[in-house]
């Protein structure tokens, strides 16, 4: 469950007319709305002030400008790259040539999140839903910007996951379209016709098409951190299972992608089958058999085959959230040194036959987003684009620490700690923001963090822990959570702060913490659970009914959460959250906590958070609430992250008392 960062008339009037995906009656997750009777703060255009360069602290706005390339794709010639850019405010796409220079912004309002080049490469294919709505329209555009078609129109009630295109210009894709809630597969046409192949009982989803089209790789959900594979016959319809583990040994085969080789008779993946981590693996198709390549220690991810033949296959391994690159020989498996690329995470794509080129986007704690072209045969590279600090000093930047502490049941614990400059210990520590990710599969990861940073900068600790159920960081360990064992992941927080404090690295008695999304549902539960562990909350669109929020969950939720929290119609699991819920023990919760969610949000309905904030008010407990008419889970548009985000800032540091940093 992936519960994971103006006037909604206003947004609407500004966008063409083939991304206005739905009509005006729409409701999302099961509820009428938001109940405009409760008192909340919602963002009022008004203006924005950012500091002057050189300026320290500096300005939370300087924080939210810097940007930097999002989800980039070469061309098939490996000539273009096409990538995503947020520098206007919204994600939009942007084309600039591979041995650099000037990009050029081809998309305009369209709130993009991915391009994909058509095999021909004369089209980038994209999508777009309505502000967060994720239930998009299919378009195609030309790389010049000149043209720009609707493949398929977003319909009410059409949640799609686009899977891969055909060398025919056809592509597979899962859709609810048939109306059961359930995805199932499709095959399009760039024409616009579309036909469904294989339907579903809970969650398919289409992944990759073999080169000589006879193929699809198909997943299929089992839980938020597994899956089935099959192999799916385009002509006969037929799937062949490859690997479906029982659900107690449930594993990924995802971790890394999928590629084919030249011939089709093969494909890589990355699979913690049999193992903790995900290791490189390929399928023989005649054989009917998986082989394993490379299984380090980590999980092998962004798998990517290069030149003739597949000379050189590229990969990285998830180290504790942060990644390393590796180009081997794929005959030989000898591995080829490569330029050093800053720390953080990694995006590969490779093109090109004769002088095969691996495009790779960095996403770091020092850089918001970088793309390095690498010469695959050499490794040999150099960066041909720079994302923007908005005038912030990198070198005032902090890098996130690696630590580890056993849990009171012995479970070994880890997270990423970021700490200010010349921090203090013990009665000098600093106050801290325990920052929890969503999912609950999800991982703190070396990522460029705007607010991370801001806070860090202004003497706050900012700590972002992977409690039991996390992924990256082994098989087992990601399954600790399920179910019965839900509370277990929020005592881990009040273990780790506990650790933290003892460690003399925080003050613990100025610890806040906050969360988004399932990270959201963390933070009402653990101060509902644990009223004495933390002295204020921020909630970002979280649950606080499992009844509910799992009764009305969208279809991108339905299919992972029978495995993660349990069938929900079942009578033992209803029962079971009518107790374990944050709502029905939000009177336990004594200390202020700002709410916040967005109107359009598709996956946890804004009831949840409007549940929480009568609750709290109710038992004058203060619960500031910002409600935002435009987003759905999360805020992609630059205006609603300036207006949240200072308003949470002004709420941390009036709770904790923080300094102002250097």
């Amino acid at each position: 469950m992936i519960r994971t960062s103006l006037l909604a008339a206003t947004a609407l009037a500004l966008l063409p007319a083939t991304a206005q995906a739905q009509d005006d009656e729409e409701t999302f997750g099961g509820a009428k709305g938001a109940d405009l009777s409760i008192e909340a703060m919602e963002p009022d255009g008004s203006e924005v002030t950012i500091g002057r360069a050189g300026q320290y602290p500096a300005d939370i706005a300087r924080y939210l400008l810097a940007s930097g390339a999002g989800a980039a794709n070469l061309s098939p010639d490996g000539e273009t790259i096409a990538f995503s850019w947020n520098v206007t405010g919204e994600s939009e796409i942007w084309v600039m040539p591979a041995s650099g220079g000037q990009p050029q912004q081809v998309t305009f309002k369209t709130g993009v999140r991915a391009p994909i080049w058509t095999p021909d490469g004369t089209s980038l294919f994209y999508s777009a839903d309505r502000d967060g709505n994720e239930q998009p329209g299919y378009f195609a555009l030309t790389p010049d910007g000149q043209s720009e078609t609707e493949v398929l129109p977003a319909a009410r009630g059409d949640f799609r996951i686009f899977g891969d295109f055909a060398a025919d210009g056809s592509f597979i894709y899962a859709s609810t379209a048939r109306g059961a809630g359930v995805f199932d597969i499709y095959r399009g046409t760039m024409d616009g016709t579309s036909e469904l192949i294989v339907e579903s009982e809970l969650g398919l989803a289409a992944r990759s098409i073999s080169p000589d089209g006879k193929y699809a790789i198909v997943t299929e959900t089992v839980g938020e951190d597994a899956d089935n594979l099959y192999l799916l016959d385009l002509a006969t319809k037929e799937m062949k299972t490859i690997s479906k583990p029982p659900v107690e040994d449930r594993a990924s085969h995802t971790l890394g992608g999928f590629e084919w080789s030249d011939d089709s008779a093969a494909f890589y993946f990355s699979t913690n089958k049999d193992r903790e981590f995900g290791a490189l693996s390929r399928y023989e198709l005649a054989e009917g058999v998986v082989a394993t390549a490379f299984e380090p220690e980590a999980d092998v991810e962004n798998i990517e085959l290069c030149g003739i033949d597949s000379a050189i296959i590229a990969y990285t391994e998830n180290h504790n959230g942060f990644d390393r690159l590796f180009l081997r020989n794929n005959e030989n498996g000898e591995e080829i040194p490569v330029v050093a690329l800053p720390e953080g995470k990694f995006s590969l794509d490779c093109e090109g036959d004769e002088v095969p080129k691996l495009l790779v986007r960095v996403n770091g704690w020092k850089t918001p987003g970088e793309i390095w072209m690498i010469d695959a045969l050499t490794g040999a590279g150099e960066r041909v684009f720079a994302g923007n600090l908005a005038g912030l000093d990198p070198n005032r930047l902090i890098a996130p620490k690696v630590v580890r502490y056993k849990a009171r049941d012995g479970v070994e614990l880890q997270g990423l700690l970021y700490l200010p400059a010349g921090a203090g210990t013990g009665e000098d520590a600093p106050p801290v923001i325990f920052d929890v990710h969503g999912g609950p599969s999800g991982q703190s990861q070396a990522y460029f963090e705007p607010v991370t940073q801001y806070h860090v900068a202004r003497g706050v600790a900012v700590f972002r822990p992977n409690v039991r159920g996390s992924t990256g960081l082994g098989r087992t360990y990601s399954t600790l959570d399920d179910r019965e064992n839900r509370l277990d992941s929020v005592r881990d927080l009040v273990d780790l702060k506990e650790a933290l404090a003892a460690d003399g690295l925080i003050d613990g008695d100025r610890a806040a913490v906050k969360g988004g999304s399932y990270g959201g549902y963390a933070v009402n539960a653990v101060l509902a659970e644990f009223p004495d562990s933390f002295a204020a909350g921020i909630s970002l669109f979280g649950v606080a009914d499992w009844v509910t929020a799992l009764e009305i969950a969208s279809p991108s939720l339905k299919a992972a959460d029978r495995i993660e929290y349990g069938d929900i119609s079942e009578a033992k699991w209803r029962e079971y959250y009518t107790v374990n819920s944050p709502i029905r023990k939000a009177d336990q919760i004594t200390v202020p906590v700002l709410f916040s969610h967005g109107v359009m949000d598709p996956r946890i309905d804004i009831m949840e958070t409007e549940t929480m904030v009568k609750t709290l008010r109710g038992n004058d407990v203060p619960a500031p609430f910002i409600r935002i008419p435009d987003e759905g889970h999360g805020w992609r548009k630059l205006s609603n992250q300036l207006f949240y985000y200072r308003k949470e800032a002004e709420f941390i540091e009036q709770q904790l008392a923080a300094s102002q940093g250097e």
